[in-house]
């Protein structure tokens, strides 16, 4: 069920956006809109005190002005807030914590009858059980109309508590909402195409990088479904204590993909066994430490976590910048480069996290912002990489039926593969076209500029030939200076003589790799199939012999034999 919410929750984000949107707009302005500028607050060192005893005692405890910008250690410790606010007439307003990241939230105000109206949210709660369920604490102020004094309990373990509050109109939360389901349904998105790209391409090359870049992506969007509080809200909503064990979890075997995705791409015992070593190392510390911070939780273990984590990511940039300038891949740039985003980004939450920077938006999505930059940039060179080597191994498997120079089919090839199309033409009942290419001018090219130049000439020659060609075209070398190119059909005389006239007219122009003012000079005769008991060797035979006549008319390039 869970598995459901969240696929529901992908599919429905842009409906969604769009109904609060006019939700928002049909909504009425208030004319004086409640503000948390007077809020004061103080911590309860000992965490024992309950609503009422706060409030008996609130003129002698020593509260502060709230600093928005703060973060809050608290451990055993509570946080208490207080402010007054005077709810517009016709209209709903709510006081929201814009993340997740609070253990227990409370909201008190009195009744008329001068009873306690609670409200509650949090990580310890399912999220069925808050007030006003969703991604982030939501509490609903007074009624309309009225003036009341509010006070807010806060609870968190372990790590700082920021407090980025804000005061909504009902309208203006509708629209916040949509918007930012609007925004993670489509990170979460393309989050899961990348994890289901990664492991296919795993399985269609059996690559390990691949295994490990799988790997990697699901352990960062695990990292965000909990940073961002989706995992509570529609994953494990009715699970609050796995949201504590993920809190605790998550993030250090997160970091340790990382540094094992970089360890494989990079390999780094091709440079220093003790750097391999040291990388190793660090993996298994981090993992053990994750192992005792989930199963003891004290600050102590929280920290030295947070201390393995901040050691992963100069690490891991140290080993791509060392693949970068002693490898030999030429991938491995892009790839550093892709990197520095997500390295960049880790660091801020991980500062922020010990209190190292004050609470921002930055602080608080940094994390976010440089994964949905660098995991589509890596995605994308990692697919490049791996296809260029899957390239490479079919040119090697191609060898034993390939012209070693040009690449194209060779002679025996190219007779099996137009014997092929000729009772295909026939079976079909439709026409193919052969032209038989001869470059003219490869002696004189050999005699005047060498053996290299010639042997280039070739092979742009071949490229030609290719470029006339469609994707199931069929070009090939069957002899020295001789080349087919097959048209599989349907084909009619026009579309093979306007072919012809490209292959000659591109010949005419200056390829870069060749020396100024060298140019191609092809003859080209055609031929369409099937033509009576006409095979494949004679067909050959046929344009061969076509080309040696037309060396005596040099004018005439193109020739059309039977048709």
């Amino acid at each position: 069920m869970a598995c459901i919410r969240f696929i529901l929750f992908l599919l429905t984000t842009v409906s969604l956006h769009g109904l609060a949107i006019a939700a928002g707009s049909s909504g009425p302005a208030p004319q004086v809109p409640p503000s948390l500028s007077q809020a004061t607050a103080w911590v309860d060192p000992h965490g024992s005190l309950d609503i009422d005893a706060v409030v008996s005692r609130a003129g002698s405890l020593q509260w502060g002005h709230l600093d928005p910008q703060r973060a809050w250690r608290l451990n055993d410790q509570t946080l208490w807030l207080q402010f007054e606010a005077t709810t517009p007439a016709a209209s709903r307003w709510f006081l929201v914590l814009k993340h997740p990241a609070v253990d227990r939230m409370q909201l008190y105000w009195r009744g008329a009858d001068g009873r306690w109206v609670v409200q509650t949210a949090g990580q310890q709660l399912p999220v069925s059980e808050w007030s006003i369920p969703g991604r982030v604490p939501t509490f609903e102020l007074a009624p309309p109309g009225q003036t009341a004094r509010y006070w807010v309990r806060l609870e968190r373990d372990h790590s700082h508590l920021s407090l980025p509050l804000a005061l909504l109109s009902q309208s203006e939360l509708l629209q916040e909402r949509a918007h930012e389901q609007f925004l993670l349904g489509g990170y979460f998105g393309i989050l899961l195409v990348l994890i289901l790209g990664a492991l296919a391409l795993a399985a269609a090359y059996r690559e390990r990088k691949f295994t490990a870049f799988a790997a990697y992506i699901v352990a960062l969007t695990a990292v965000q479904l909990v940073v961002l509080g989706v995992g509570a809200q529609l994953l494990w909503a009715d699970q609050p204590h796995w949201n504590a064990m993920a809190r605790l979890a998550v993030p250090g075997p997160a970091a340790a993909a990382g540094l094992w995705f970089v360890k494989v791409l990079t390999e780094p015992a091709r440079f220093s066994r003790a750097l391999d070593l040291a990388c190793s190392a660090l993996l298994a510390a981090l993992l053990a430490a994750v192992a005792v911070n989930a199963s003891v939780a004290t600050r102590a273990s929280f920290v030295l976590v947070t201390l393995l984590m901040a050691a992963a990511v100069p690490l891991a940039l140290s080993l791509l910048v060392l693949a970068w300038r002693r490898g030999r891949d030429p991938y491995i740039r892009t790839i550093t480069l892709g990197f520095t985003p997500v390295l960049a980004a880790a660091a801020i939450p991980l500062l922020y996290s010990v209190g190292l920077l004050p609470n921002t938006a930055l602080a608080r999505h940094a994390l976010t912002i440089g994964t949905a930059i660098h995991l589509p940039i890596i995605y994308f060179v990692l697919s490049r990489r791996a296809l260029r080597r899957r390239e490479t191994g079919l040119r090697a498997q191609q060898l034993h039926h390939a012209d070693a120079l040009t690449g194209l089919f060779d002679r025996e090839s190219t007779l099996q593969r137009l014997d092929e199309a000729i009772r295909r033409a026939i079976g079909q009942r439709h026409l193919c076209a052969v032209l038989g290419v001869r470059l003219t001018n490869l002696e004189t090219l050999e005699e005047d500029l060498g053996r290299s130049t010639a042997e280039r000439a070739l092979v742009v020659a071949a490229s030609i030939l290719r470029g006339a060609g469609g994707d199931l075209d069929v070009a090939g070398r069957v002899g020295e200076r001789d080349f087919v190119l097959l048209l599989e059909g349907p084909t009619h005389g026009p579309t093979a003589i306007s072919r012809a006239q490209q292959i000659v007219a591109q010949g005419l122009q200056h390829a870069p790799v060749l020396p100024p003012n060298t140019d191609l000079k092809f003859h080209v005769a055609v031929i369409l199939l099937p033509d009576g008991e006409l095979d494949a060797p004679r067909c050959l035979q046929w344009l061969a012999q076509a080309c040696d006549a037309m060396r005596a008319d040099p004018r005439r390039a193109i020739r059309a034999l039977n048709f």
